[in-house]
């Protein structure tokens, strides 16, 4: 659904030039809420001349809540198999995924972005355990701002994920039983918005009270969309309210 007419409307959303990055910085320090720390040296070679260069080396395992990244198509499953039922014991091998990978939107996701900001909805700094999104509080929020979701569109939902940081650090820590975000209700409001993009602060509400092994995440499998998990979020809910519009143009570059 992200033509190229899609591309060029979403460009005339420009108005200010405003650009806001929604990438958390590169997750090097370990911590409970950060198991697999990414790794980054940087060395300093001398050349002829008293010339030189730095270069450098990067290695990530970014899944998880520290790194902002991209979900593609192959990443999750469930008993029916993977989106259009493929199966995943043929599609992922050790030397990476034969289909629905992450190389396929290497040209980037340009789209129009629409933020709906559940905080400022709520009047409150962030979403708690007890208060998960639900998805008729999206519609809600869509309304109160002014703004309708369209086919193609980038949906970002902003729950408050660095005010929650400061009050609770080990948020999303791995293997925890329970942490905010947005509940299963929300799938069917994705689902109707036609978005090709779900992107998010503080993802799925955990547990989900379905026995799912999937809630919103199982978007990807049923609806074919991606998810730009962890999101850094806050400068741009600042943004929107600055400018007191809720839609932009949004670029996604995966590497």
């Amino acid at each position: 659904m992200v033509t190229p007419e899609k591309r060029a409307a979403a460009a005339r959303l420009v108005k200010s030039g405003r650009a806001v990055s929604l990438s958390r910085e590169f997750p090097k320090v370990a911590a409970p809420n950060n198991p697999t720390p990414a790794i980054h040296y940087m060395k300093r070679n001398i050349r002829d001349d008293s010339s030189g260069a730095a270069t450098d080396y990067y290695g990530i395992s970014y899944h998880g809540t520290a790194t902002t990244h991209l979900d593609a198509l192959c990443h999750v499953w469930d008993a029916n198999g993977m989106w259009n039922g493929r199966n995943p014991e043929e599609v992922i091998t050790f030397d990476g995924a034969k289909w629905g990978s992450i190389e396929h939107w290497k040209e980037g996701i340009i789209t129009r972005g629409v933020l709906l900001d559940v905080p400022k909805h709520r009047g409150e700094p962030f979403v708690t355990q007890e208060k998960p999104i639900h998805g008729w509080e999206l519609e809600d929020i869509a309304k109160e701002q002014g703004v309708t979701m369209e086919p193609g569109d980038a949906l970002v939902v902003y729950g408050g994920r660095e005010n929650w940081n400061e009050v609770n650090p080990l948020w999303g820590t791995a293997g925890a039983p329970s942490r905010p975000g947005l509940h299963a209700s929300c799938l069917k409001f994705i689902r109707e918005s036609d978005c090709c993009v779900l992107v998010w602060d503080m993802m799925d509400h955990s547990p989900n009270g379905y026995d799912l092994a999937w809630s919103v995440h199982g978007s990807i499998f049923a609806y074919g969309i991606g998810l730009l998990d962890n999101a850094l979020l806050q400068p741009l809910a600042e943004a929107c309210a600055q400018e007191n519009r809720y839609e932009f143009m949004l670029t996604i570059n995966p590497l």
